[in-house]
C-alpha cells in the first residue's frame, strides 16, 4: 500500500513538471546593449502565470538611456516550484538589459507628419537604410 502511493506521488510529479511548459519571451527595442542588467530570477507570478510579476522599474539603473532588451523566462527550477506548488505559485525570471548611453538615432526614421505621403516617404527611406547597415531600422510617426 505504502508503495502504492509513492508511485502515486511521483506519477502527478512528473505529469506536472511535463504539463508546465517552459517559456523564453523576448523584447528588443532595437537600441545598442550596455552591460548593465538587471535581473530578477524569482519573479511571482501565481495561477499558472496568469497573474503575472510586477513591473521592473529600470529608470534608475539604465537612466536616460533606456531599455535594449527584455527577457522573461521559466527556468527549470522556477518549472519545478510551480509543478510542486499545482500552478498555483509560478515564478519567472526577468533579464532586462540596459541601452548603451547613445541614443539609436541611426536606426529611427521620423516622418514629419502622419499624412500618406510623409509616411511613405519615411518607410522607403527606412527600407533603403535598413539594407544598407544590414539591421532593423524603426519608423517613427509624427505625433
Amino acid at each position: 500500500m505504502q508503495q502504492r502511493k509513492i508511485l502515486t506521488f511521483i506519477l502527478l510529479l512528473a505529469l506536472s513538471l511535463t504539463t508546465a511548459g517552459c517559456y523564453t519571451a523576448e523584447v528588443v527595442t532595437g537600441k545598442p546593449a550596455s552591460s548593465q542588467t538587471i535581473e530578477k530570477p524569482w519573479a511571482t507570478g501565481f495561477i499558472a502565470g496568469l497573474i503575472g510579476p510586477g513591473q521592473v522599474d529600470a529608470s534608475q539603473e539604465c537612466g536616460d538611456a533606456g531599455v535594449s532588451r527584455v527577457m522573461t523566462q521559466q527556468s527549470f527550477l522556477n518549472m519545478l516550484v510551480t509543478g510542486i506548488t499545482g500552478n498555483l505559485y509560478s515564478p519567472m525570471t526577468i533579464m532586462v538589459t540596459c541601452a548603451e548611453g547613445g541614443a539609436m538615432s541611426d536606426n529611427v526614421i521620423r516622418s514629419e507628419s502622419r499624412s500618406d505621403e510623409h509616411v511613405k516617404a519615411a518607410l522607403q527611406e527606412a527600407a533603403e537604410r535598413s539594407q544598407s547597415i544590414e539591421a532593423p531600422v524603426y519608423v517613427q510617426l509624427a505625433e
